[in-house]
Parts: C-alpha cells; sequence; structure tokens
C-alpha cells in the first residue's frame, strides 16, 4: 500500500512518495514562480503526473492521494481557498485532478490539518489522541487532534488562530490577517520591528541599519542574540502573544501537547520555556501543567508527511 503526498505552499509544491511502513522514498518540489490561478493547478497536475510515472517505474502501485493547501479546503463542494495564491478564492481543484486522474482515490486538506496529522503519523504528536500544532510562519493557524479526530469545524474553518483578539482596542491593521497574526506571525514580527524603530527616533542598534523592505525574521533573531534592545523588545511582546495563545488553547481543550512549527520554530523553539512561563499566568491552573510544548519533529516536511497520511487515512 503506497500514497502520494502533495504540500501546497505559497511558492512551492513538495511531493512524495510514502510506501506502506511510511518511509519516504521519493520526494520531489517545484517553485510556483509566481504563477496563480489555473496555472497553479496545471502545475499540481504534471507533478502528480511525474510521482505517478516514477511510481511505476519502480513497480510501486498507488493508490490514494492527499493534498495539502495553505488555506480552506471545503470537504462538501471540493473547492480551496488559498489567500496567497492569487484566482484561489473558490477554487475547483478536487474536480480538476479528479478528471485527470480517475483511478485513484484523492483528498485534500488544509495545510494546518496536514500539520497535525504529519506529527501524529511521524512526529511529536504520535501516540496522542489530543493535541495541537500551531503553525507560526509567514501567518498562523493551527490543526488541532481531539479524541484521535481532527476538528473541522461547520464549514472547515477551524483553527483559524491568527484572528484571535488578544490586545485591544481594535485597530484597522487587523482586517487582512487578525490581530495574533498581525504582532507574532513572520510578517508579525516584521511589522512590530518597523513600528518600533518608527517610534523610537533615540535608538540606534542593530536593526536601525537596515531598511524597512530589508528587515527579516532572522535579522530580528541575530540582533536578540547579540542583546539588542529592540529586537529584546520584539520577542517580549511575542512571547506574550505565543503564551496567551498557548493558555487560551490548554484551557479550551485540555490537550496532551502543543507543537510548535513553521519557519518561526526554527529559530523560536529556544523560547518554549519562555512560552510557557507566560502561558501559567493567563491558562486553567490544573490543564496547564498536564501540557507539554515541543517543537515539531517533522520540521518542513510537516505538512508533507501529513498529506501522505491524509492519503492513508483516505483508503
Amino acid at each position: 500500500m503506497s500514497v502520494i503526498g502533495i504540500d501546497l505552499g505559497g511558492t512551492k509544491c513538495a511531493g512524495a512518495i510514502f510506501i506502506n511502513n511510511g518511509k519516504m522514498i521519493h520526494k520531489k518540489i517545484v517553485p510556483l514562480q509566481k504563477r496563480k490561478g489555473m496555472e497553479v493547478g496545471l502545475l499540481i497536475q504534471d507533478h502528480l503526473r511525474n510521482l505517478l510515472n516514477f511510481a511505476n517505474n519502480e513497480n510501486v502501485g498507488i493508490e490514494s492521494i492527499g493534498i495539502s493547501v495553505p488555506g480552506i479546503s471545503y470537504s462538501k463542494t471540493g473547492k480551496v481557498w488559498a489567500p496567497n495564491i492569487p484566482g484561489w478564492d473558490e477554487y475547483p481543484l478536487l474536480h480538476e485532478i479528479q478528471s485527470n486522474i480517475k483511478s485513484i482515490k484523492i483528498k485534500i486538506d488544509s495545510d494546518r490539518t496536514c500539520y497535525i496529522l504529519g506529527e501524529a503519523w511521524q512526529g511529536a504528536a504520535k501516540g496522542c489522541k489530543d493535541a495541537i500544532f500551531i503553525s507560526v510562519g509567514t501567518g498562523i493557524g493551527a490543526g488541532i487532534l481531539v479524541n484521535g479526530e481532527i476538528l473541522r469545524g461547520s464549514n472547515d474553518i477551524t483553527g483559524a488562530i491568527g484572528w484571535w483578539g488578544l490586545d485591544k482596542p481594535y485597530q484597522s491593521e487587523y482586517k487582512e490577517c487578525g490581530c495574533f497574526e498581525y504582532h507574532a506571525s513572520g510578517e508579525g514580527l516584521v511589522k512590530v520591528a518597523n513600528e518600533f524603530l518608527s517610534h523610537d527616533p533615540s535608538y540606534n542598534g542593530i536593526l536601525r541599519g537596515k531598511t524597512s523592505d530589508a528587515i527579516n525574521t532572522r535579522d530580528i533573531f541575530n540582533a536578540y542574540n547579540q542583546k539588542d534592545p529592540l529586537a529584546v523588545k520584539i520577542m517580549k511582546e511575542a512571547v506574550e502573544y505565543w503564551g496567551m495563545t498557548v493558555a487560551n488553547l490548554v484551557s479550551l481543550f485540555n490537550p496532551e501537547k502543543i507543537i510548535f512549527g513553521g519557519g518561526v520554530f526554527g529559530p523560536a523553539v529556544n523560547f518554549l520555556d519562555e512560552i510557557m512561563k507566560e502561558a501559567k499566568k493567563w491558562a486553567q491552573p490544573i490543564s496547564i501543567n498536564h501540557v507539554k510544548l515541543v517543537g515539531s519533529m517533522c520540521g518542513s516536511d510537516a505538512g508533507l508527511i501529513g498529506a501522505g497520511y491524509l492519503a492513508l487515512r483516505n483508503l
């Protein structure tokens, strides 16, 4: 029993073949190169054909395909919404693929769902019935496993925690991405850095030499490691937001583990102890002592592995 996993991101599409013991025997990544709309759909179909050809040459029978998309997958219609891909507001991805690949089962789900599935299959959530994956990259989302099942919601939008309101008053800037994501995603850390720079003309540290377009999260972490006061201030605020989020998730779901992943975690796994310390201020006091905060074991392959497991579960 072998399956294919496809992990679509904002800039690339990764695909892999998994054999029945979960081993990844072949992996290939192709860039999106600013494709949009139907162009991305065609790229996925080409990628799948190449993977199927490889499997056929290796005498590997593919029985199912799982696809992770960076947004919302509507299970009732097979359509998807992906804010980072122009033209994917109600894109009929499932219909397009099924029209060209008729003999293999296909399942599509959100990236946050696939992240927690990947960790449950081969990573930090293995053996857990109740666990949450918090992805902190360009944006923020959460994959939520409750009693061994993915929590989906009435319209498949559960886990959009980037929209959590963790501060007041409301700011118009939150409209496009949400309060939490605005302050504590990868893009959010850069926004906060630029705001602090504009409001503190007396600061003359490491980040002052960067133009607003040049600052990235790597710069912020490097400056923090050199004890730059602005970077310390930025990360202190981020830890507060991440800690409040952990507290809210723990109080609501009582998970065994909360797993941090995405591009920011990464380097931000070094803040897990501080995040837990902050979370304990806010959380239900018994539940918070039953949860473990850990970094992703699947790393950048979490969505890809999860897509493989999605395909396996669909058999």
